[in-house]
């Protein structure tokens, strides 16, 4: 398999960023790799603080815990609440994914030109 398949293939199908370390660029895969991480960490900070907030809610209210009042209350906070950080989030790990999946192959191409001239 030449380098630049195996890098696009890690880093789209794996995870951003672990192509460029399989290619040693250790620096840049890193950074990627971090971003998306960083990003994926946040997400998950978000909607933990979301679902907290809504069974806080929930039990201020007096209500009986149950999954009828769970869903009608995660409706309520769908709607009311701005999704934007998420959304933003979001776009910006799809944005990591693409860019660090043509940026393997790229190198990848790179190393296998520079393989075949040698």
């Amino acid at each position: 398999m030449n380098n630049a398949l195996k890098g696009a293939l890690l880093s789209g199908l794996i995870l951003p960023g672990l192509g460029q370390i399989a290619l040693k660029c250790y620096i840049r895969g890193g950074v990627i790799i971090l971003a998306v991480l960083g990003c994926i960490a946040t997400l998950v900070v978000k909607t933990a603080e979301r679902a907290l907030a809504i069974l806080e809610k929930i039990e201020l209210e007096g209500s009986i815990i149950s999954i009828a009042t769970i869903l009608d209350a995660t409706k309520q906070a769908s709607v009311t609440s701005g999704n934007s950080t998420l959304n933003l989030l979001f776009l910006l790990i799809g944005v990591c994914w693409i860019a660090g999946t043509v940026d393997a192959y790229i190198l990848g191409r790179k190393e296998d030109a520079e393989q075949s001239s040698s």
